[in-house]
């Protein structure tokens, strides 16, 4: 986690004061489920309530130096425990093991974290409708593989990102559902110590589901889903970033990031207007995906645990949230206040002669009962005059006396109308955004 691309917001769940703060929520909710069960004492519950407290930098350098000599986290937190509540605290972690805490307290932050990552899907999508909206007929040349194709509308491409970012915000609320379990199952997840209604009472005091079956851990397939969703919300981030990278080109010019007053290009060229954040984007997004694969190694370990998965998750968990949450609220800024050109899109749309539609001539020759092949030679040869000779593709068509046997000009001049391309865009709109 680096300050440039973080949020307060999400940096918070994962600073040493909120970790220890998680970690007493899980042990009082634990110590609760013992005293509904009669195991512990209500004296000692109240004890460690009130006496638990809040948790300062101060609290968390103290717990750092205990680890010094512990070389255990859980146990030094522990210590620091006992020091504030006194003989009282000998209940908390009656029973447990250590990742009974651990497990259960990052459930909750990657829940939390989630759904922070949900509202910023929602923003993102909330701009990327309200562009789609303004730009429903905006007209422009789609391209495959960079090449002009057949016109579409700039909204419609919008909508393409919207059902995709649909997608993302639903992989995220299965993956938050996914994770949000805890476990207080004990050393090897056999409740030797502790019944089952402890670790219910806890969990639902938490706000999260009992892992029906554990072992010291919570299985970690569970995590690699999770960090899977926000590799692939990455990845449709990033889709969208290089798509406006790219319309951005000097030689495309439909689509710009704003350019805000004071605003410098280049050290070296005062001329230059760069796509930054989208290219910003275009990197963090690498970096989700590996911490997507990090996640899927963590999933094999020895046993009923080893401790390969703890120094992946300590980095990838912050770091990847607070990335993907960074990246969402940044792409949001660009779609809200991005320029957008449809004088030049109409210049790039024409800028081949009329070629793009070619298709319909196409289909209107076969319609009219000649054979596909031959009439793809016709077409073809028309719409390569333009690249070789510069003759539009209309003009082209209306010379060509073979076409003309089956095609009157007005039928080939019928073939250019612009509206064609766009007359089921409504229903598209529907089917994306709904009524």
């Amino acid at each position: 986690m680096i300050p440039r691309y973080s949020r307060p917001e999400m940096t918070a769940l994962w600073t040493h004061e909120a970790r220890l703060a998680r970690w007493l929520e899980v042990e009082l909710a634990a110590l609760e489920g013992m005293v509904e069960q009669g195991i512990a004492p209500k004296d000692a519950l109240a004890a460690c309530k009130a006496k638990g407290g809040t948790f300062t930098a101060a609290d968390a350098a103290r717990v750092d130096e205990i680890e010094k000599t512990t070389k255990h986290d859980v146990i030094a937190f522990l210590t620091l425990m006992e020091e504030r509540i006194g003989p009282d605290a000998r209940w908390l972690h009656w029973g447990m093991t250590s990742s009974d805490v651990l497990d259960t307290a990052l459930a909750m932050t990657l829940r939390d974290a989630a759904t922070l990552l949900l509202g910023g899907v929602d923003r993102v999508m909330a701009a990327v409708k309200k562009r789609a909206v303004e730009h429903k007929h905006t007209m422009m040349v789609g391209r495959s593989h960079g090449i002009h194709a057949e016109p579409i509308s700039f909204g419609h491409k919008l909508a393409v990102w919207y059902d995709a970012l649909k997608r993302s915000h639903t992989r995220i609320e299965h993956a938050r559902t996914a994770i949000a379990v805890g476990k207080i199952s004990g050393a090897v997840g056999t409740f030797a110590h502790l019944p089952p209604a402890v670790e219910a009472w806890a969990c639902q005091r938490l706000g999260l589901g009992a892992d029906p079956v554990s072992t010291q851990i919570v299985q970690r397939d569970r995590h690699a889903e999770y960090f899977t969703a926000l590799a692939l919300l990455g990845s449709t981030v990033e889709q969208i970033a290089v798509e406006i990278r790219h319309l951005q080109r000097t030689e495309v010019r439909e689509v710009e990031e704003a350019f805000t007053a004071g605003q410098k290009g280049s050290s070296a060229m005062p001329h230059k207007r760069n796509p930054v954040l989208s290219e910003n984007l275009t990197g963090l997004a690498r970096l989700l995906r590996g911490y997507a694969l990090s996640a899927m190694e963590d999933v094999a370990l020895w046993h009923e645990r080893d401790i390969s998965h703890s120094a992946v998750e300590r980095v990838i968990g912050p770091d990847a949230t607070v990335t993907a949450d960074f990246m969402l609220h940044r792409l949001a800024g660009v779609v809200e206040n991005m320029q957008v050109y449809p004088e030049q899109m109409k210049k790039n749309l024409d800028l081949l002669g009329g070629v793009v539609n070619s298709q319909r001539v196409l289909l209107e020759m076969a319609k009219r009962g000649m054979n596909r092949q031959a009439a793809y030679v016709i077409v073809q040869r028309n719409a390569m005059r333009f690249y070789s000779e510069g003759v539009d593709f209309k003009s082209a068509l209306l010379s060509d006396a073979e076409l003309g046997k089956s095609m009157s000009a007005k039928d080939i001049e019928s073939c250019f109308t612009a509206d064609y391309h766009l007359k089921n865009v409504d229903q598209i709109f529907s089917r994306v955004f709904g009524t």
